[in-house]
Formats: C-alpha cells, structure tokens, sequence
C-alpha cells in the first residue's frame, strides 16, 4: 500500500531502498562485507582483519548477513567452513564505492581516512527516518515547501514533523532553502547522489546495475532547460491548466551530463586511502 504522497513506483522504490539501508547500516556490516569480497575465508580469518570487533560480535553480524543473504556460510566439514559474499552481496560492492566517492568529495572528511569510513558515513545519513522519502520527494518535484513535503512523505501526520528531518538534511548539506517559509530542494550535494542512489535502488529492485543509468528518478539526466532555468516554484497542488501545444518544428533539447560507467570492482578497494582530487582504489590497508 502506498503510504506517501508520491506516485506508486516511486513510493514502493522508497520502501525497497530504506529496507536494504536497514540490511546494510547497522554497525560493522559495511565493513564485514568488504572483508568477505575476497575469496572465501575461515571465522578466524575475518576476525583478524578486523581487529575491533570484540569477541562475540563478529558471528551475530555473519548470523545476520548470511540470513539477509548477502553472505553464505560453507561448510566442508566439522572444521572446515568458509564464509564468503553471495553473487547479491557482490553486487552490492560497486554500490559501496560510489556512496564512499560521494561522501569523500561532499562531506567534507579528512581525506587520509580509508574509503569505508567515507562509505559508512554516508550510510548513516542517508538511512535516518524519513530521509530517502524527502530526498526522492525532492527530486520527483524539484521544489516544495515543507508543508507540501510533509503531505507527501508523511500523509496523515502534522505537517510540522517534516522539520526535523529537513534540518538533519540541512546540516549534512543535502537539501537548502533560502528562509523561513521559503521551498526546499535538493543542494548540489544532494543532486550529485544520483548515480549512488540510482545504483542502490537497482540493487534493491534487484534488478542489473546497469539500468542504474536509467533510473525512472535518479537515472534521468537534467535537460538544458533545468539546468539553465532551475527548478519552478511548486506547493501542494499541480497545475490544472492544460499543458501548451508544441510549436511547429521544435524539437527536443539534448539531454546533459549521463552518468558514466564505473570502473570494475577490485576487492580491498574501500579500505585504501584514496587520493586527491578524485578517490583512487590502492592497494588495502589491512
């Protein structure tokens, strides 16, 4: 059932995406599952490679990742078991890297801190309360006001609960309004998630990662006139004016700046210190 104001696809695209950022952002999984992205290995390998997990917290997290199968437990033996990433956690990876190259260039992190911790931090923000919501909210109308965004991102709610999470949004720099009672929409920060977005929705579909780039939201490319004109103003209700007939001859505007596509996956990569301007994968650090 659609619980959002927004239409039905985008609205169960919502759910998808903030029940795989409940899979992947508790605590210490980001980090186990790029352990995992080589070969399989024994418990007592993991445990070495990640040196601050007290004893007893690592087999609870493998418990929970291997029954949101993302990783899988082999065993050959009484004495002999493996743990390693399903092909689904493995599809996850290239997701990783561009949340970890987003939050490096956006978030304002020291850049010696290893590409994981860029990656986590920016798992947190993005799975707070009604974070995805507001933010494929915005994109979907490019402008709204807070009242109109609590109509579409929690109907049935006093409109004035939409503040809190529009301040949190406001202090990780995601979304900008110009004042009280102005609009919201989406910071340069904020548009520049769409190929990470776009990419965990896929996954979350379950669906190829390379219909990323044609994501129905986040994979469509602004137009020469968004991207001159910015967004229109727009509050609680559409347009009932018919749209204006096309001119004789016109044609459609090129589209602007397509995503391009990653490099492929090399395990290690989110442990190493990446490299100005752009984060480079080197070799692990661990």
């Amino acid at each position: 059932m659609n619980t959002t104001g927004l239409p039905d696809a985008d609205a169960t695209d919502i759910v998808r995406v903030t029940e795989a950022l409940q899979m992947i952002t508790p605590r210490w999984h980001a980090r186990i599952l790029l352990t995992l992205s080589q070969p399989p290995q024994r418990y007592t390998d993991i445990a070495i490679r990640l040196p601050h997990l007290q004893s007893g917290q690592l087999h609870p997290r493998l418990r929970a990742l291997c029954d949101a199968g993302l990783a899988e437990r082999t065993e050959h033996s009484s004495r002999h078991v493996l743990y390693g990433l399903t092909d689904r956690g493995q599809q996850l990876l290239p997701v990783f890297q561009m949340l970890g190259a987003w939050a490096h260039q956006h978030l304002g992190n020291p850049s010696r801190l290893p590409l994981i911790d860029h990656v986590e931090d920016a798992l947190a923000r993005l799975s707070r309360r009604q974070t995805p919501a507001i933010l494929w909210a915005l994109r979907f109308r490019r402008e709204a006001t807070a009242r109109a965004l609590a109509h579409l991102v929690i109907p049935g709610n006093h409109w004035a609960s939409v503040y809190t999470p529009l301040r949190r949004l406001a202090d990780d720099g995601l979304v900008v309004t110009a004042g009280t009672g102005c609009p919201y929409r989406l910071s340069p920060a904020g548009e520049a998630l769409a190929p990470a977005l776009a990419a965990l929705s896929v996954w979350a579909a379950g669906r190829p990662m390379t219909e990323a780039v044609s994501h129905r939201l986040w994979g469509r490319p602004r137009s020469l006139t968004e991207a001159t004109t910015g967004p229109q103003p727009w509050t609680s209700h559409r347009s009932r004016l018919p749209a204006p007939p096309a001119r004789p001859g016109s044609s459609m505007l090129p589209a602007a700046g397509r995503h391009t596509p990653h490099a492929a996956w090399r395990h290690h990569d989110l442990f190493s210190h990446p490299s100005a301007p752009v984060p480079q994968m080197a070799g692990a650090t661990r």
